[in-house]
């Protein structure tokens, strides 16, 4: 992780330390080390959530792209993996994405994906944060060496949800669905892609406002969507989060069926019809126990890598795996997409759902979940802080004493987040109050150690 990229492109809150004039000089890099790649200006697909400083970053960095020769394609308000999708397929250089995923309108973030529609490389990311902490002046062009803007892009978002509906082979006739968009991207394309479909779909959160998205709705709130499933009695409630990359879903009975769940069906229904490459589905080390219990029991090998589903994706594309994920719904079907893939994930699990003949509990149910609590403790946002935390020897011993504690019913993980200042403290164990008690004890010793 470099100092600026993240496990997630480089991400901050907007006006602070991310500013307009950073997205110019982000823009200037980005274009200037693609230049070096291709030998030549090169072509850039540029798309954005619906965070209300999206519209001010989008501007700032084509301005930068444009300013040192490259082109833009903007793509408007668009899913993050539509942006991966539509960059291979106008044969674009990279593509951007403005977006800050599933966290508050206040921040947000700049992701880059290669021509193949996969996340730069570590490499290339280093080579533009070179450029930017260099903090030299950037070559600009003038007269007709500057770059252009490609009008009337917007209408790209078809073909990305043709592709989609072309991944189900069935009309998905006789299913009620109700679908929160979050406020955010999937707004933009939801209501289209599922109209071409015989499935009935109600849709709720789907006015972005700029400062709505993720509010209380989306893949990170779902009682709201839990209530409306079970009152409405409809077969599945869908969540996506701000830039749709995650699905998460609701049983008919209230239940939330989570990536580890999802993993479980799609990955059981691949092996049945004799396409589960090895046997295997590859998820992290946060997948929960009751996943590893579901692959033992079934047959089925669970590779687990470290949080991000960039190692998730890496290990796919090495061993020719053709489906993984995280617990919090971000799932790749490399047979359709090059990254994570909410809708995408959502008409295959519909897809799977319509042709079982179960209701949505019956068919999750196979993969049982162990009592999990996690806990987000805040640090200060200073440079190198969550690298101390984690070296503390106190906090190495304290883990290894609730690991002892809950013998082998029970796991501990303990983790700084790749694009917050936080540690993550997670625990699963055979009850919700041995779960809770551990990760109490680990959070507060977080809260109280002296860096």
């Amino acid at each position: 992780m470099g100092k600026l990229f993240g496990t997630d492109g480089i991400r901050g809150v907007v006006g602070e330390n991310l500013t307009a004039e950073m997205a110019y000089h982000i823009g200037q890099a980005i274009a200037l080390t693609l230049e070096e790649e291709v030998g030549r200006p090169p072509l850039i697909t540029i798309g954005k959530d619906t965070r209300i400083s999206s519209d001010m970053l989008e501007g700032a960095i084509m301005a930068g792209i444009t300013s040192v020769g490259g082109d833009v394609m903007p793509l408007s308000t668009i899913p993050t993996p539509a942006v991966a999708y539509l960059t291979v397929t106008v044969a674009a250089d990279a593509g951007v994405v403005i977006s800050a995923s599933h966290n508050p309108f206040q921040h947000n973030g700049i992701k880059v994906f290669n021509g193949e529609g996969y996340k730069l490389s570590d490499v290339l990311e280093e080579r533009i944060e070179q450029k930017l902490l260099a903090a030299a002046p950037m070559p600009i062009k003038t007269g007709a060496e500057i770059g252009k803007r490609i009008h009337g892009m917007k209408k790209l978002k078809y073909e990305y949800i043709k592709h989609l509906a072309a991944t189900v082979q069935d009309d998905l006739g006789g299913l009620r669905v109700l679908i929160d968009c979050a406020n955010g991207a999937a707004a933009a394309t939801a209501p289209d892609l599922f109209t071409n479909f015989a499935i009935e779909a109600d849709f709720i959160h789907r006015k972005p406002n700029g400062t709505n998205i993720n509010l209380k709705c989306g893949s990170t709130h779902l009682n709201s969507l839990a209530a409306m499933v079970t009152a409405g009695e409809y077969d599945l409630g869908i969540a996506f989060d701000g830039d749709a990359d995650r699905c998460l879903m609701i049983d008919e009975k209230g239940g939330v069926i989570d990536g580890d769940k999802t993993l479980a069906v799609c990955g059981r229904y691949m092996r049945d019809q004799g396409y589960l490459t090895g046997r295997t589905i590859v998820g992290t080390v946060m997948s929960n126990m009751g996943l590893h219990e579901f692959c033992n029991k079934n047959n089925i090998r669970l590779i687990c890598t470290p949080v991000g589903d960039r190692n998730v994706l890496e290990k796919m594309l090495k061993s020719g795996y053709r489906i993984g994920g995280e617990q919090s719904g971000h799932t790749i079907f490399t047979d359709f997409a090059t990254t994570g893939d909410g809708q995408l994930t959502a008409l295959q699990f519909l897809q799977i759902l319509k042709l079982s003949g179960q209701t949505a509990s019956e068919l999750a149910a196979i993969c049982p979940s162990y009592p999990q609590t996690l806990i987000n403790v805040e640090l200060p946002n200073q440079p190198g802080h969550k690298e101390k935390v984690m070296a503390s020897q106190a906090l190495a011993d304290a883990i290894a004493r609730e690991e002892g504690i809950l013998g082998g019913d029970g796991r501990v993980l303990v983790r700084p987040s790749g694009t917050e200042p936080l540690i993550r403290v997670m625990v699963e164990a055979k009850t919700v109050q041995q779960a809770e008690e551990c990760a109490g004890h680990l959070a507060d010793l977080v809260k109280t150690l002296k860096i």
